[in-house]
């Protein structure tokens, strides 16, 4: 079900600074920075041959990366992301065989304006899961 990696996302406590620190130090390819409004975050793409680090920063007070950011003010591994051909076959076979979908359900635009969601932590050896449809 699941495809390549997508990418792997980090919060930061300054996304100026680590835009810096993975273009200028590491000598990675990085995106623009992006408001992402409906996600609360605003986002720095870092390109990698076979796959992308995300650079996560919150957006306002009410984001849903901001209590990461208390309990990890260094900042830190946020999610992982995987490709899914099909998100909401993805997603109906995941509830039917007992896995949590955070949020509403229902798949939202991401970052690159094709539907993801999230899986619960708990449900996949601790770690936060985004699927995107490709």
């Amino acid at each position: 079900m699941i495809g390549r990696l997508n990418h792997v996302a980090i919060v930061v406590p300054d996304l100026a600074a680590a835009t810096a620190v993975y273009r200028d130090t590491l000598g990675g390819t990085v995106s623009e920075q992006v408001e992402l409004p409906l996600h609360g975050v605003t986002t720095v793409f870092v390109m990698l041959p076979n796959t992308k680090i995300e650079l996560l920063h919150p957006l306002g007070e009410d984001s849903p990366v901001a209590p990461f950011l208390e309990k990890n003010p260094s900042g830190g591994m946020h999610h992982i992301c995987y490709e899914v051909d099909d998100i909401y076959a993805a997603r109906d076979r995941l509830v039917a065989e007992g896995a949590r979908v955070l949020g509403d359900g229902e798949p939202k635009p991401g970052a690159h304006d094709k539907p993801v969601l999230f899986l619960h932590p708990k449900d996949f050896c601790g770690t936060l899961v985004e699927l995107e449809q490709v």
